[in-house]
């Protein structure tokens, strides 16, 4: 047999802390490693394949695409790329008028931060503590965590960070050079930190009167993952530019950004060679449809209400708590999460941290009741 390991080892340059199993397929909410050995997979690609795995009307776009045309440059009109921008308006805060594709979310937050400066001729952000946009340059600039930026000083100037969900200690950044506000409604490797309501309304508010743009990042949050299409949904929040990329077409490289009419972009000011290519504007076409026939946005509520509910049950001596909206939720507990984790991949489930204390759980929308269960009963197993 193959050795995967050593090939990977030998040729990758070292970025990732690897887990010692190798993928080779994966159907629904489940996936497998080379040996066979079978996996619920609460990771999903770090919440990127929300229509589960395999998926078959997703694959028979791709299919029908791939077999038409794969790339067309952003000089040309496409039709795939076309329906999807309608779509992705159609879906979205009623003020999000005009749509930029790209290939990830790190590029949503990079074109994010340009159009920012570009349209109010300001230079400043302001940026939530613990708060997670990418690792490019810019992105990483709009990051908290010491530990992803102090390598690579310096970042891009002008970035500030105030404590989450405290709107005095943001005011107090505002001033007459701030473009923009980047903030995530669930932060999701700061550890399923859930914005306040009245929080989220007042920074609104503050970003009319100061002239400033609202940059909500939904690079996880979006495409039903928290029980409503958008997060924004739950706020009736319209940000000036919304951030989206993972699930926008089930785990095929892509991204967006979604602009009100505040955004002022000239030609040539902005690019991408791959951005919008029919084969990923497809496969996100049929993705979306997919979301909706299927509701998955009330799925992903009942089942995360579920899920929640029966670990809060259990009363588990070392959890300190359990949080989140949808199928984005974080189980605190008081100890490092590590052992944890490599103890749920022994009993077959796939978790993720956030964060040195707390697992975080972003499985497929379409995830069964039954799957949960077994989800519930490891997790309880491990720390009772």
């Amino acid at each position: 047999m193959t050795n995967f390991k050593e090939i990977e080892e030998k040729f990758e340059l070292n970025v990732y802390p690897k887990r010692d199993i190798v993928l080779t397929k994966g159907k629904g909410a489940k996936v497998w490693d080379v040996e066979g050995k079978e996996y619920i997979d609460c990771i999903a690609g770090h919440g990127a394949v929300n229509a589960g795995h395999g998926n078959e009307e997703i694959l028979a776009a791709m299919k029908d695409q791939s077999e038409k045309i794969i790339t067309v440059p952003g000089t040309f009109f496409s039709p795939p790329r076309s329906k999807l921008m309608e779509k992705l308006v159609e879906i979205s805060p009623g003020n999000l008028k005009k749509v930029f594709l790209c290939n990830s979310g790190t590029e949503a937050v990079e074109a994010a931060i340009k159009f920012a400066r570009l349209s109010t001729k300001k230079m400043e952000f302001v940026c939530a503590m613990r708060g997670f946009h990418g690792r490019t340059l810019g992105a990483l600039s709009a990051t908290f965590n010491k530990k992803y930026k102090e390598d690579f000083l310096p970042l891009v100037p002008g970035f500030t960070f105030t404590p989450f969900n405290n709107f005095e200690k943001l005011r107090e950044k505002i001033n007459e050079n701030t473009a923009g506000i980047i903030l995530e409604l669930v932060q999701g490797e700061g550890g399923i930190n859930i914005i306040d309501q009245e929080y989220i309304k007042q920074v609104r508010k503050l970003c009319d009167e100061r002239g400033v743009l609202l940059i909500i990042d939904e690079v996880q949050t979006g495409f039903c993952r928290t029980g409503r299409m958008f997060a924004c949904d739950h706020f009736d929040l319209k940000p000036d530019i919304l951030c989206l990329a993972k699930s926008i077409a089930n785990g095929i490289p892509m991204g967006a950004v979604l602009c009100s009419d505040k955004i002022k972009i000239g030609i040539g000011k902005h690019g991408t060679t791959l951005g919008g290519n029919p084969l990923a504007c497809a496969t996100s076409i049929a993705t979306l449809n997919f979301y909706l026939e299927n509701n998955l946005a009330k799925q992903a509520k009942e089942k995360g209400d579920y899920l929640m509910e029966k670990l809060k049950e259990k009363n588990l001596s070392k959890v300190r708590e359990v949080r989140g909206l949808g199928l984005m939720i974080g189980i605190e507990i008081k100890e490092k999460v590590k052992p944890y984790i490599l103890e749920l991949m022994d009993l077959g489930i796939l978790a993720l941290p956030a964060g040195a204390t707390i697992i975080r759980l972003l499985p497929p929308l379409i995830i069964s009741y039954e799957e949960i269960d077994f989800v519930i009963d490891s997790l309880s197993q491990v720390l009772k």
